[in-house]
């Protein structure tokens, strides 16, 4: 029997296939350095991990209500007050089984089938294949690599249609670690007003930015934007929190209830004891995060200056999140590899260095590595990278 239409058209997530990949190297006794993971490698701070055991022992293992703990969703309230300037009543908040789990939520929500979806390039794998989970069309816009993978208002103008719905803002992004200014977002959020549609602000490493940039909430603009805007975060990237699958989304809110209503029917609610400890995590002490940041850039800066003394590769510097987007096009160039998604396959196979292609995201001249490792680890696989670039 064929598989439905929606899911025959799905694109398996590159950067699972490759973590999946060196996992299985590893386990045949390879020393594998694996920079594909988009997560943090530190473990989730004690204090979040004692406030779900307490849960746990107080007998909150039950069903919640759909949208989540009236505490959580209070705590999310104040938390995009006091950092974002964002103003929402509790019914404007809803908790989801992660940030992928509010985005697809929005997307079935929000997109009829023919409706069209802007996604600037490079792109977070899932982007997409939401969008066509939701029936309607991804419309792709290129962020050139020489405005730091930022798309213009004049590229927004030119792909607007009469079936345009939305347009996704990352920032900081996923894969390029680029950040938008407030004057950009604005630019953007004009022509975004002049035509009605609506913006999807992913803000989930809104936290780990590194120097003196600051992030701004295109939500925050006016109250013009923000009434056509969906703010999504969660727990995973700045509390090392992936695996306990609890962000949000704040909104309009009668698209906030039919995304509670749609949970009803599918996840029920976000796991309970996640909830506390999510809680936890924005009431508590933020030191661990702190810490985790200060790591993270460290490991940018040694690493990025070592990445750009490679022969024949670019790089914008990251100003967020915690990956390097590299173009390698040159490298390739002058290798037996016919494509850059050719020469990570041997990259992994020869000298066991994990890396995603950049055509998972859109951009197919560049590679994605992760520096949510060790500095040992990462510094290891750039000797091995040159050497393989060598032979």
């Amino acid at each position: 029997m064929p598989l439905a239409n929606r899911v025959s058209k799905l694109t398996p997530s590159s950067t699972l296939a490759i973590t999946a990949k060196a996992k299985m190297l590893r386990a045949e006794g390879h020393d594998v350095i694996g920079l594909g993971a988009g997560e943090p490698d530190f473990n989730t701070p004690e204090h979040i991990i004692e406030a779900a055991y307490q849960a746990m022992k107080e007998g909150h293992t039950k069903y919640t209500p759909s949208a989540g703990i009236p505490q959580l969703r209070e705590a999310i309230v104040h938390k995009l007050k006091r950092d974002n300037n964002l103003t929402y009543n509790v019914d404007q908040v809803v908790v989801c089984s992660g940030a992928k789990h509010a985005l697809y939520n929005i997307f079935q929500v929000l997109v009829n089938p023919g409706d069209e979806v802007i996604i600037p390039t490079p792109y977070w794998v899932s982007y997409p294949e939401q969008v066509k989970l939701a029936e309607g069309i991804p419309v792709f816009v290129e962020g050139k690599e020489e405005n730091q993978f930022k798309i213009t208002p004049e590229q927004l103008e030119e792909v607007i249609t009469p079936k345009t719905k939305a347009v996704i803002i990352n920032s900081p992004s996923n894969p390029t670690g680029s950040l938008y200014r407030k004057h950009e977002l604005a630019a953007l959020a004009d022509v975004c007003m002049k035509h009605n549609i609506f913006i999807i602000s992913d803000e989930i490493y809104e936290k780990l930015i590194y120097g003196d940039v600051e992030h701004v909430s295109i939500a925050s603009l006016s109250d013009e934007v923000w009434a056509k805007t969906f703010v999504v975060n969660g727990m995973s990237k700045p509390y090392s929190m992936t695996g306990w699958r609890i962000g949000y989304v704040a909104g309009p809110q009668p698209y906030m209830k039919a995304i509670a209503d749609l949970s009803s029917h599918s996840t029920s609610n976000p796991t309970s004891v996640a909830q506390y400890a999510a809680l936890a995590a924005l009431e508590g002490t933020q030191e661990p995060l702190e810490r985790m940041k200060k790591a993270f850039q460290e490991r940018r800066d040694k690493i990025y200056a070592q990445l750009i003394e490679l022969p024949g590769v670019t790089c914008v510097q990251p100003e967020g999140a915690f990956y390097l987007f590299p173009n390698v096009q040159q490298v390739v160039q002058n290798s037996p590899y016919p494509t850059v998604d050719e020469w990570a396959k041997g990259l992994l196979e020869e000298e066991k260095v994990a890396l995603v292609p950049g055509s998972a995201f859109g951009a197919p001249h560049n590679v994605r590595i992760s520096y949510a490792t060790s500095l040992e680890a990462l510094e290891e696989a750039i000797k091995r990278i040159r050497r393989f670039m060598e032979k």
